[in-house]
């Protein structure tokens, strides 16, 4: 079994996607060929907003996204502590700081009722992280934001294909970020990543960012950065578009029958929590347990692939040392750092491997009693 099956995805879509790569072949445009604009164009239909910018990877769009808005040194993002390094690692590239902020414990996502409390007047935006497939609360962090006129940044690198209040991801704040990294839900076959916003002005200058701030050829009107996504790597999130809602419907499925089992037969596993107004497109099926790695190694003794994301938050690891932060300093994090396990998740799971899932999540569990 494995933790997640891309070879079945593949299968299914395979002819599509030859299809697509053969035409590229073809036309020998693999940087910023017609598909990279073919998917921009399709993306945004799909998010609902008015322009998509696809880009070389979901880190580089965050970094893009920070660029246009002119952070730089000196400056500070509010973000959470809990998520990959990424987020806070572009902030401090740019030689901004990371200002974290403790998390909601149901969620994981930010607390948008601790983010007011760290604002200062060095703070130029607010960068909330969708964690696990499900956005965070950005009613509440969009009014923060416009009440002290800050942009927000949505890292939706794990919730493309997710929505809030009827809204989909990538269309709640000033710029949408997201990934296309094989393993996300809607994942290429290597890096890759895309920004959304309605704002004409952020736009031309994220796109001028991502071709070494290029408006015109060889005419450099700022300094930007190689953010092209490749025109092979467009293609094959073309392909996989085709069957994309039906595979955010068998998430949620797959999901359902997780906690109908989890729920059944291990009654001490805390199970994702999915708030009424939201819809997860399940990134990672991940479990709130008691002492997880023991249990994550004696799974994986019986076949059953188990990962932690994240096992150390932001703040501890020694890349941000230097901002002086010690243990205790985001108590919730920290806590959920310490039990969070994620099982097999994907559309492709079927009923029999979650039941051999969940059976050895039992033995497991009876095994420690």
């Amino acid at each position: 079994m494995e933790f997640i099956d891309l070879k079945t995805q593949y299968r299914e879509l395979k002819t599509s996607i030859h299809e697509r790569m053969e035409r590229v072949l073809g036309h020998g445009q693999y940087i910023m060929g017609p598909e990279v604009f073919e998917l921009e164009e399709r993306l945004a239909e799909y998010v609902g907003v008015k322009h998509c910018i696809s880009a070389s990877s979901g880190t580089c769009t965050l970094l893009i996204a920070m660029m246009a808005l002119g952070i730089g040194s000196g400056d500070e993002v509010i973000t959470t502590p809990f998520t990959f390094i990424s987020t806070g690692e572009m902030i401090a590239l740019l030689g901004a700081t990371p200002v974290f902020v403790d998390v909601d414990p149901d969620t994981c996502n930010i607390d948008p009722a601790k983010i007011e409390a760290a604002i200062t007047p060095r703070t130029r935006a607010i960068m909330p992280v969708c964690l696990y497939g499900q956005c965070a609360d950005f009613d509440a962090i969009n009014v923060i934001a416009e009440k002290y006129g800050l942009p927000v940044i949505e890292d939706a690198a794990q919730s493309f294909g997710a929505t809030y209040k009827g809204r989909r991801s990538c269309a709640l704040s000033s710029i949408g970020s997201t990934s296309f990294f094989p393993s996300k839900p809607l994942g290429a076959y290597g890096d890759g990543g895309a920004l959304f916003t309605d704002d004409d002005h952020l736009a031309k200058t994220m796109r001028e960012i991502r071709v070494h701030g290029q408006d015109r050829r060889y005419h450099h009107s700022r300094v930007g950065i190689n953010g092209r996504m490749d025109t092979l790597q467009a293609a094959v999130v073309l392909a996989k578009l085709e069957r994309f809602d039906w595979e955010v419907g068998r998430r949620a499925h797959v999901a359902a029958r997780y906690d109908q089992l989890i729920s059944a037969a291990c009654p001490g596993v805390v199970t994702p929590c999915v708030l009424p107004h939201a819809s997860s497109v399940y990134a990672q099926y991940t479990l709130r347990v008691d002492v997880r790695d023991e249990l994550s190694k004696a799974l994986n003794a019986l076949g059953v692939p188990t990962a932690v994301h994240y096992p150390i938050p932001l703040h501890l690891q020694p890349a941000f040392g230097y901002l002086g932060l010690k243990e205790g300093a985001f108590p919730v994090a920290e806590a959920c750092s310490q039990s969070v396990l994620s099982l097999p998740m994907g559309p492709d799971v079927t009923e029999e491997q979650q039941i051999f899932v969940v059976d050895s999540l039992q033995k497991t569990l009876q095994g420690f009693a």
